[in-house]
């Protein structure tokens, strides 16, 4: 290659280099801070929902609903979904909110109002249920059972490690929809590295059966209290 070929080769090498740098940095980045974010994210939310275990009940969850409805769903179904949820059942959330609803005019009649309850609830479990699932990605098994907020011990997760290995990837939805059970893939999930996509689609298929299960149960049961 003639001397002048060369050193336009390297004046183009030498012009590239800094944006190949850039880019590199870029990306190193984003990747800390989603890292860090979802830490962040999470540790929030776990400090809120042992707050909440030391400091409320079942009636406060009531009283929370009842005041801010559908955005307090939302926030108490991320928790849910994260397996930060100490101070209330997690399968009285859609009932109670069905059951408030049911009392006032605006539901009379209208089943988007239930329609709305069941997508919130869906959209905060998958959201937590995320927020685990990375967080199992990135720290692994034995440093998410050294954390004390993770009320999980290793003979269960063993347990449903196993139901992992044994049924794949139907085994997330399957559990959401079963009492018991919900969320308890989440972690075995992200141990195994499940496309993230994958894990938030049929994390939200076995959801949204469970809670439109519970809206349709409740809905039965207030519609036959005038008859008690």
């Amino acid at each position: 290659m003639p001397p002048v070929a060369d050193a336009a080769v390297a004046a183009a090498l030498l012009a590239l280099a800094p944006l190949a740098l850039s880019a590199r940095v870029q990306a190193g980045a984003r990747q800390l801070l989603v890292d860090y974010g979802v830490v962040l994210l999470f540790a929030f939310f776990a400090a809120v929902g042992i707050w909440l275990f030391l400091n409320r009940d079942s009636a406060f969850l009531r009283e929370l609903l009842r005041q801010y409805w559908l955005p307090a769903l939302f926030a108490v179904f991320v928790l849910e979904g994260a397996m930060l949820l100490y101070f209330a059942p997690s399968e009285s959330l859609v009932p109670i909110a069905v059951g408030l609803a049911a009392g006032t005019d605006v539901a009379a009649g209208n089943t988007g109002v239930y329609a709305l309850i069941i997508l919130t609830a869906v959209a905060g479990a998958t959201i937590g249920q995320y927020l685990l699932f990375l967080l199992a990605k990135r720290w692994g098994r034995e440093r998410l059972l050294a954390q004390p907020w993770f009320r999980v011990s290793g003979e269960t997760l063993d347990r449903f490690d196993g139901w992992f290995a044994r049924w794949g990837l139907l085994a997330v939805p399957v559990s959401n929809t079963l009492l018991f059970t919900r969320g308890m893939l989440t972690v075995p999930a992200g141990l195994a590295e499940m496309d993230d996509r994958q894990f938030v689609a049929l994390s939200a298929v076995g959801t949204l059966v469970f809670e439109t299960v519970l809206a349709l149960l409740t809905l039965g049961v207030v519609s036959l209290a005038p008859l008690g």
